[in-house]
C-alpha cells in the first residue's frame, strides 16, 4: 500500500509540501443542489423571504468561503485566488449552485470550490429554514479541474 501523501513518515498528518511544483494558472468547478418547495423558490425569486435577499447573501457566503477554505480544511495551503464566480441555475425541484475557482499557485482550487458551494448551499437554506421545512442539501461535488500546461 502506497503512502498518503497526507502523513509523514511517522505516519502523522501534515501539509503537503508543494514548493517543487510549477506555478501554473488552474481552475476547478463544483456544483450542488438545495431542494425547494416551489413556494420557497418564488418567494426568493419575488425577493420576499423573511431574511432578506437570499441568493445575493448566499453568493456573497460563497465567495467569502472559498477565500477562506484553508481555514476551513486544516491540511489546505491558503491559495492567493484571482477569481470566483457562484452562479444560480434552475432544477426541476430547486436550484442548482455553479461555483468556478481560478488561481496561478503551485497546488489546485478544487477544495475552493466545493466550499464555495457548501457555504452558498448552507447560507441558502440558512435563510429559508423559517418558510421551508422540507429543504435538503445533495449532489455537491467537483465538476472539473484544469491547469495550463504551459505553465501559466
Amino acid at each position: 500500500m502506497s503512502r498518503l501523501s497526507h502523513l509523514d513518515d511517522t505516519g502523522a498528518a501534515r501539509m503537503v509540501d508543494v514548493s517543487a511544483k510549477p506555478v501554473v494558472a488552474r481552475e476547478a468547478v463544483a456544483e450542488g443542489t438545495v431542494l425547494l418547495q416551489p413556494e420557497t423558490l418564488d418567494l426568493i425569486r419575488a425577493g420576499k423571504m423573511p431574511k432578506g435577499e437570499v441568493l445575493a447573501t448566499a453568493r456573497i457566503a460563497g465567495i467569502q468561503g472559498a477565500k477562506r477554505t484553508a481555514d476551513w480544511i486544516p491540511l489546505c495551503h491558503p491559495l492567493p485566488l484571482s477569481g470566483i464566480a457562484v452562479t444560480f441555475s434552475d432544477h426541476p425541484h430547486g436550484l442548482t449552485i455553479t461555483a468556478t475557482v481560478r488561481t496561478t499557485a503551485r497546488t489546485g482550487v478544487e477544495m475552493e470550490a466545493l466550499t464555495a458551494v457548501s457555504a452558498t448551499a448552507l447560507t441558502l437554506y440558512d435563510m429559508c429554514k423559517a418558510v421551508d421545512k422540507t429543504m435538503s442539501i445533495e449532489g455537491i461535488r467537483l465538476v472539473s479541474k484544469t491547469k495550463a500546461e504551459n505553465g501559466g
